[in-house]
Formats: C-alpha cells, sequence, structure tokens
C-alpha cells in the first residue's frame, strides 16, 4: 500500500486495544491509523514488531502529545530525533502536534492554550521552524479547543492564521473542536471555515464530546460524533474540498465494528461530496 494519500480517505486512532482486531481485520477497514510516536519511540519486541506489521498494511500518520508547541522551555531536541526516526522507519507521511502547550520543568499531562498574542505568534512560530528543521519535513499543527481565553489581542481565529503563515506549516484541522469553540465562545464554525487556507490543511479530525450545559462543551474524544459535527465535516468539503479524515476515540472505546461504523459514515460523506463535485462542472473548476 501507498505510504500516503491523496485528497481522501477515512482512518482511525489507534489504541493498543484494537491491536488484535485490527490484525484479525480485513486492510479494507480503514485507509489509515494514527499513531501518537511518544507511546511507541522507545516500544520493542513483540509489541514493536505488531506495530512495524501494521505499518506495513496500512499508513500511519503521527499526532504527538508532547512537543509542547506553545511552552516556555526550550524544545526537546532528544525527543524530536527519535520521533524523526520513528517516522523514517515507518515512513510516516505526516507529522502532526496540537497548537498548545504541556509542559514547562515537567509534563503537565495536560493540552493548555496559547495566548492570542502577536508576541505568542512570534514564539510558537519560532519553535514550529526549529522543529520542521530538526524532523526534516513539514508538520501540521492543529487547532485546539479552549475554555478559558488568556490574552486576546488576536482572535483565535487571526492567532490560527498567524501562526500558519509565520512558520509555514500545515494545518491539522479537527472540525470538533471548530464545533466545540463555536459553541463555547458563540462564533460561527462555517465562517471559521471558510477563512481558513485549504491549501494548508493536510488532514482532518473528527470526534465526540460532552455537553457540560447548553454553552459548555467539554472536548473527551470519548463519545459518538453528533449530527452538527457531521454536518461540519460535510461544510468542510464543500468549501475546502476533500482531505484525509480520521476518527479520534480515546476514552470508552467501544469493539472495532461499531468504530468502524463512524469510519464509515466518514467514507460516505467523502463519496458523496465526490459524486457532487462530478456532476458540478462548475465545482469541479473553482471548488
Amino acid at each position: 500500500m501507498s505510504a500516503d494519500l491523496s485528497d481522501h480517505g477515512a482512518g482511525l486512532g489507534f489504541r493498543r486495544t484494537l491491536m488484535g482486531p485490527l490484525e484479525a481485520s480485513a486492510t479494507g477497514v480503514v485507509d489509515f491509523l494514527e499513531v501518537a510516536p511518544e507511546n511507541w519511540i522507545c516500544v520493542g519486541g513483540t509489541a514493536g514488531r505488531r506495530l512495524r506489521q501494521l505499518s506495513e498494511r496500512w499508513p500511519l500518520y503521527c499526532h504527538g502529545l508532547s512537543l509542547s508547541l506553545g511552552g516556555p522551555a526550550p524544545l526537546d531536541e532528544t525527543l524530536l530525533q527519535r520521533i524523526r526516526r520513528f517516522l523514517d522507519l515507518h515512513r510516516v507521511p505526516v507529522y502532526s502536534e496540537h497548537l498548545s502547550w504541556c509542559s514547562d520543568d515537567g509534563h503537565l499531562y495536560d493540552l493548555l492554550p496559547i495566548p492570542f498574542t502577536e508576541e505568542a505568534v512570534a514564539h510558537v512560530a519560532g519553535r514550529i521552524r526549529q522543529a520542521q528543521d530538526l524532523l526534516g519535513r513539514r508538520i501540521a499543527v492543529e487547532n485546539a479547543s479552549f475554555y478559558t481565553a488568556l490574552a486576546t489581542d488576536l482572535t483565535e481565529l487571526e492567532f490560527i492564521l498567524a501562526v500558519l503563515d509565520a512558520a509555514d506549516c500545515d494545518l491539522l484541522l479537527d472540525v470538533n473542536n471548530v464545533y466545540v469553540n463555536s459553541v463555547n465562545h458563540r462564533y460561527d464554525p462555517v465562517e471559521f471555515l471558510r477563512a481558513l487556507p485549504g491549501g494548508r490543511i493536510r488532514y482532518i479530525h473528527v470526534a465526540g464530546h460532552y455537553r457540560e450545559a447548553e454553552d459548555l462543551i467539554i472536548d473527551t474524544h470519548g463519545a459518538d460524533v453528533i449530527d452538527p459535527v457531521w454536518r461540519l465535516l460535510d461544510a468542510t468539503y464543500a468549501i475546502h474540498g476533500l482531505r484525509p479524515t480520521l476518527l479520534e476515540r480515546d476514552f470508552n472505546i467501544p469493539p472495532l465494528p461499531t468504530l468502524l461504523l463512524e469510519v464509515e459514515h466518514i467514507r460516505s460523506r467523502q463519496a458523496a461530496h465526490a459524486t457532487s463535485r462530478d456532476d458540478n462542472p462548475v465545482q469541479r473548476l473553482h471548488g
């Protein structure tokens, strides 16, 4: 199988509990898997060999957890070197990280928001450029969910656009995070999507969440994707075209066949959008 995808594909976030069921499944059940490299870079033995076998069947995308792009401490160059070897070993086509921070003198085990300021843009963009140099490849940064804005010289959208431009990096578009933030911070999610640079969107995440109150959603990745998020994914395809799209599920993980129902839901929406474009010559030229 090719180590990369074109403009489509439905993937699944890999968790160790899924290893056996995936090994027993047909290759066509998903188009790619996503792993956190920090969970695997020092793993050898049987588990390491089994992961390597999975990477021979499916492309592995990597989504980092601990680079702390917005943090105050120097980037962990040893970690970046280990990640680079992992990416090379498994022929990983895409490496992404969170547009947040999670460490100072030690890891905080949470993804914390970055102040939306020009100073923070310069700080984060410089760290992304440094990471790209050390990894020898472009990276994609993920728009993060947040609950309290620490400083608001810029809007969330202005901050993301400024970082992408200053760092010259790609975007991992988390559609669920757009929806969560649009409810919590009261903005139009479709207008937010329209303002994003489609040429930088490398791939997409969808996930579930928990509604604490009418005006407060907690991003948990612990439930099924809800209809408003599916509709927002449709809007993303309509605005920016198809992209590889991954289902995230980190908690309350159901059996693989249940997860694959949502993976198939991604595929069905991609197929419907592809058909719509094929039937619309204006959209094919200008979409």
